[in-house]
């Protein structure tokens, strides 16, 4: 199987990262700055950053309607923090008018695990794997409600906050898989990408 071409959308955010990662988890990965550019995609990555500048600039850039679309088209996508904010169908605390690609149904509560200074590393146990990942959580939001075929991978243990979901074809962590080297979450993500191309 050829590897699959996955975009990671390049607004704001990690995204020299999630590309390296995208590469070692055997994915070719292109930034996304253009709606045309989607067109050519297997799969989709939104890193983190800031939800409201996400979506402000996805806004500028032509791009929240084209990504909504190919999401409910069936895009595999991936989300990390701001990346799952804006996965998710609801915002318990969103900016006035906010809007999300949406596509999980989910509600997700922004920057829930405190400020920049509340930052932490931990260990979090997916259901897919019995060893734990090294997870990194800055600014990070949580999933207040995970309805409907909505799948629970990961919770944080100190506070039993749901932290990383599935939804078919879509993948959502509130931790940043790109700042450590386990590629255990992109590696998940582009076996969903290549079970679409079958």
């Amino acid at each position: 199987m050829t590897r699959p071409l996955v975009g990671v959308l390049a607004l704001q955010g990690d995204v020299p990262e999630h590309i390296r990662a995208l590469t070692e988890a055997g994915a070719e990965a292109i930034p996304i700055r253009r709606p045309e550019e989607l067109d050519r995609v297997d799969g989709l990555v939104i890193p983190g950053g800031e939800s409201t500048t996400l979506w402000r600039l996805s806004m500028a850039f032509d791009l929240l309607e084209p990504v909504a679309k190919r999401i409910s088209d069936g895009l595999p996508v991936f989300g990390s923090c701001a990346g799952m904010i804006m996965l998710a169908d609801r915002l318990a605390d969103g900016v006035e008018g906010q809007q999300t690609f949406g596509g999980i149904d989910m509600t997700v509560r922004r920057n829930a695990f405190g400020r920049q200074v509340d930052s932490f590393e931990t260990e979090v146990t997916l259901a897919t794997d019995p060893e734990p990942i090294h997870a990194v959580f800055i600014r990070a939001p949580w999933v207040e409600q995970a309805a409907g075929t909505v799948t629970v991978l990961g919770t944080d243990d100190r506070t039993g906050r749901i932290v990383a979901v599935r939804q078919g074809q879509l993948l959502a962590t509130a931790f940043h898989p790109e700042l450590t080297p386990d590629r255990r979450i992109h590696q998940l993500f582009v076996d969903i990408v290549k079970g679409q191309q079958k």
